[in-house]
């Protein structure tokens, strides 16, 4: 628990630096624009769920204003550190800016401390940031949905975290998704969790891609606010996992096949 502690206070000294250095959070938010209507671009969904190595990672790749489809090629699973991958729905800004944070609290930690930042230390911190995006989230325009999942070395296990807009923090026992499509692909999880051939946490790599490539297809069908998919161009989803030897994406070479293995499972 102090060692807990200390890496939260830790802390302290990089946002003071960030301070010092005329960088503040708030005063990014308060560019976004508030105009009372959806026209802030949003990331769809995103979702995450453990496999037997480690935890698989999934997303779109569009970003919507409202019904409009605005850009279909985000990158909304981010890598924080060497073990950690961020993934939101939600105002794609504000998530790239807290994931670049992260990104550089997490190095400044390691360098000071001489040690990797405790596992609690980044859910905490993680909390910290998004807690700073309260006011622009009470808008109703600048929220971020983030899912936080993460290896710990230490322990040997991964964790999966999800974060509602006011920070707090939700430990993911088995699956978890965010985003406009959240709802079907939570339904579907389930089911495959408690009725499939196999819990989730017991399926191999192979086949927790698969679902997760199902699950993103499923969701653009049937979520109304997904329905500008391009049907004619072939964009896949993002698609990562985080084991005990780091975080990786899929190539689209691998999602080719992916998506044809997917397909003939039908």
């Amino acid at each position: 628990m102090m060692e807990n502690m200390e890496d939260t206070q830790a802390g302290g000294d990089f946002f003071e630096l960030l301070d010092r250095s005329g960088y503040n959070l708030q005063d990014f938010l308060d560019k976004l624009p508030v105009n009372g209507k959806s026209t802030v671009p949003q990331g769809t969904t995103v979702l995450a769920f453990h496999y037997e190595d480690g935890v698989i990672v999934a997303g779109d790749r569009r970003i919507m204003a409202g019904s409009n489809l605005m850009f279909e090629r985000c990158e909304k699973i981010i890598p924080v550190d060497d073990f950690s991958l961020m993934a939101v729905a939600g105002v794609p800004a504000i998530a790239f800016e807290i994931s670049r944070i992260l990104s550089q609290y997490f190095v400044y930690y390691r360098r000071t401390q001489v040690r990797p930042m405790s596992l609690e230390g980044k859910i905490r911190t993680f909390s910290k940031l998004l807690k700073e995006n309260l006011t622009a989230s009470t808008s109703g325009l600048t929220r971020v949905s983030p899912i936080f999942a993460t290896f710990d070395v230490e322990s040997g296990k991964p964790s999966i975290y999800y974060y509602d807009m006011l920070g707090a923090e939700f430990q993911v026992l088995s699956f978890t998704a965010t985003g406009a499509g959240a709802g079907h692909i939570r339904d579907v999880l389930e089911r495959e969790n408690q009725w499939g051939p196999k819990p989730l946490a017991q399926r191999c790599e192979k086949d927790a891609a698969i679902i997760a490539m199902k699950l993103l297809h499923l969701s653009a069908q049937m979520d109304n606010e997904e329905k500008n998919s391009l049907a004619d161009v072939q964009i896949y989803p993002l698609l990562a996992s985080v084991t005990e030897n780091g975080y990786k994406f899929w190539s689209d070479d691998q999602l080719t096949r992916l998506d044809s293995m997917s397909k003939e499972e039908k």
